[in-house]
């Protein structure tokens, strides 16, 4: 199979974008997708949109344990080109192996929970100039695929 884009509602063409009324007031863009198959290097999951002039400051992932067993699924999370900026499938963060393991006193339950980092950590808040799509990008297969849902959480406010 080729590789292939899949998108959330609330990245779709007709899903409307929230831009906050004034500069400082935090705003989140969230999308939910529900990975029903296993992925395949350069599989992306469209996965909401910030606005125009939207400058990242923070964001979140949660998933499902989608790689049961001894771990291989390796995806990515950052941005699509808007026309303004350039992609960069890990912009906010290159993820490596996917552990839904229990991390005690840090995880309590399986599952994938991981801040934005990336430009986050290494330059501080991201802005773009047009509006624009936050994507995860597959890069290794799941070992045990596990059908189950991912949430991708932006916190934004406008320059």
């Amino acid at each position: 199979m080729a590789a292939e884009t899949l998108t959330s509602t609330q990245a779709a063409a007709t899903f409307p974008v929230y831009r906050p009324t004034g500069a400082g007031l935090l705003a989140v863009s969230r999308g939910t997708y529900d990975v029903a198959a296993n992925v395949e290097d350069g599989d992306i999951f469209e996965m909401s949109k910030v606005c125009k002039d939207a400058l990242v400051v923070h964001g979140w992932l949660y998933a499902d344990d989608l790689d049961t067993g001894t771990e291989a699924l390796d995806m990515d999370i950052g941005w699509a080109a808007n026309g303004e900026e350039s992609a960069d499938p890990d912009g906010f963060g290159n993820l490596g192996v996917w552990s839904g393991d229990a991390v005690t006193d840090i995880k309590p339950e399986t599952g994938i929970s991981m801040p934005f980092g990336g430009v986050l950590i290494s330059t501080g808040s991201q802005s773009f100039t047009a509006e624009t799509t936050i994507q995860v990008e597959a890069n290794t297969a799941a070992n045990s695929f596990a059908a189950g849902q991912m949430t991708t959480l932006a916190f934004y406010t406008v320059a």
